[in-house]
């Protein structure tokens, strides 16, 4: 009967314990911010956007395939859509389509440098309801490819710039607008201008780059809109699962054939996920929005250390953005094999697109697969791949400019860190800060998003336009 009650009086503390964690992850209380009402040329924001998408900056891994003309083009225009930028700011080419300009500030000190690309993906002309390169502009909705990635920063940035040097403003430090046309194929035009930033011994006080949004609806239990800022950005690693055989006729097969080996392969490895991992921009996303949800989803963020294999098995199950979120994925994009129905093949293939936690690298991860896979007749080859960033900051002046400026434009957002699943331009910066953030200046609905890289690609007009006054709430700051 003792052991009952002492039974009882531990559950009754584990309780209790659980219960006040909970009560106690509330939203943490912060001063409430005045900002000023940022004016400027709408109508010229919106013109500049419509002539920059009109360039077909269309990049392409074949090189052949591209349009060196188009590329000039855009450039060439820059000077007369930004005028005040080029009277203040000198220009560098490094290279590799890369453009860098350097806008003097009052005094000596560590830099910021705001990032965009001007390249952008392929399109399939005849899936568009509208010409992908024409800028139409109707109903309030700005269309072509590019105006979301990433054309809008890129003019967002420029915009910016050029309005407040005619209003006569110097930053404090210098500013840098760095921009590159080979993102979408990992072109080495950021890593040009990373390589002199390094030459010249600077370390930039801030970094921006493409990334988070304001988005709803993304967290468990949270309705108001979360402005979520990248702090560090997953890998990648394409993989390839190889088997031979003697081939033959398919009437009459052997008890596995190459396609079912493989099949038995794919089946394990999404059988058996990758390791949770709650890494600091997941852990601090989790504490910061966590405490705006609902009462159970808050007893679990609360309670990690309890409740941490219920958050692996919801995450597990549902897959999508959360559970990109705490561990390495695995996605199987292509299958090879006979190109006859009849035929047995002789080698049969599988390619996997491999988006890596942070706390794994492309080693780590090709062990991690030929365990799971256990089938020595299954070769495995990494194809090509990038490791995780590097982990930024968030106890520093620079991540709380960024926060300002995506409160300031955007009223009642929870603003909060994140895990960046995609890869970006960004990621060279590692090399020279520990203050890269990643936040494409934008409110996005879930159907917006699934236009980028993919068909009908639009804006709304006010969306362009609120990149503008994003960006001018952050160079003030600098």
């Amino acid at each position: 009967m003792i052991v009952l009650y002492i039974l009882l009086a531990l559950v009754a503390l584990f309780a209790a314990v659980i219960l006040v964690r909970t009560l106690q992850f509330r939203p943490k209380t912060t001063g409430e911010e005045i900002y000023e009402q940022e004016t400027f040329d709408g109508d010229k924001v919106l013109a500049n956007l419509q002539a920059l998408v009109r360039c077909k900056t269309v990049s392409y891994r074949d090189h052949s395939l591209e349009d060196e003309a188009e590329f000039e083009k855009l450039i060439g225009l820059l000077p007369d859509l930004y005028p005040q930028v080029y009277r203040v700011c000198a220009l560098q080419q490094l290279g590799d389509r890369s453009l860098l300009y350097r806008w003097p500030g009052k005094e000596p000190g560590d830099p910021a440098v705001l990032m965009a690309h001007y390249d952008v993906v392929p399109v399939e002309e005849e899936n568009w309801d509208k010409p992908p390169f024409e800028a139409i502009l109707e109903d309030g909705v700005l269309w072509g490819r590019g105006t979301l990635d990433t054309k809008v920063t890129f003019n967002g940035i420029l915009s910016a710039a050029d309005h407040l040097i005619a209003q006569g403003f110097v930053p404090e430090h210098d500013i840098y607008f760095a921009f590159s046309g080979g993102e979408e194929v990992n072109g080495l035009g950021a890593v040009r201008i990373v390589d002199w930033f390094e030459e010249q011994g600077i370390e930039p006080a801030l970094v921006v780059d493409e990334g988070g949004a304001v988005v709803e609806n993304v967290f468990p239990g949270v309705k108001a809109p979360c402005g979520l800022i990248g702090i560090a950005e997953k890998g990648m690693l394409d993989v390839e699962y190889r088997i031979s055989s003697g081939g033959g006729h398919a009437s009459a097969p052997l008890p596995r054939t190459p396609i079912g080996e493989l099949a038995r392969a794919c089946a394990r490895v999404e059988e058996k996920p990758f390791p949770f991992h709650l890494t600091k921009p997941v852990a601090e996303m989790f504490d910061t929005l966590g405490r705006h949800s609902t009462f159970v989803y808050r007893m679990i963020f609360a309670n990690l250390w309890c409740f941490g294999p219920v958050l692996n098995l919801i995450c597990k199950k549902s897959g999508g953005e959360i559970n990109a979120l705490v561990r390495t994925t695995v996605a199987f994009t292509q299958m090879q094999g006979s190109k006859a129905s009849n035929v047995i093949p002789p080698s049969a293939s599988l390619v996997s697109n491999i988006r890596l936690n942070p706390m794994d690298t492309m080693d780590s991860a090709m062990a991690y697969l030929k365990e799971t896979v256990g089938n020595d007749k299954i070769q495995l080859t990494a194809l090509h791949g990038m490791n995780p960033s590097r982990i930024s900051r968030t106890d520093c002046e620079g991540w709380q400019r960024v926060c300002r400026a995506v409160s300031g434009t955007w009223r009642g957002c929870l603003v909060a860190p994140y895990l960046m699943v995609q890869c970006s331009d960004s990621r060279h910066y590692g090399r020279i800060s520990d203050k890269v953030y990643r936040f494409s200046a934008m409110d996005l609905t879930k159907e917006e998003r699934g236009t980028i890289h993919g068909n009908n690609e639009r804006i709304r007009v006010e969306t362009a336009r609120r990149a503008v006054e994003f960006f001018i709430r952050l160079m003030k700051q600098c």
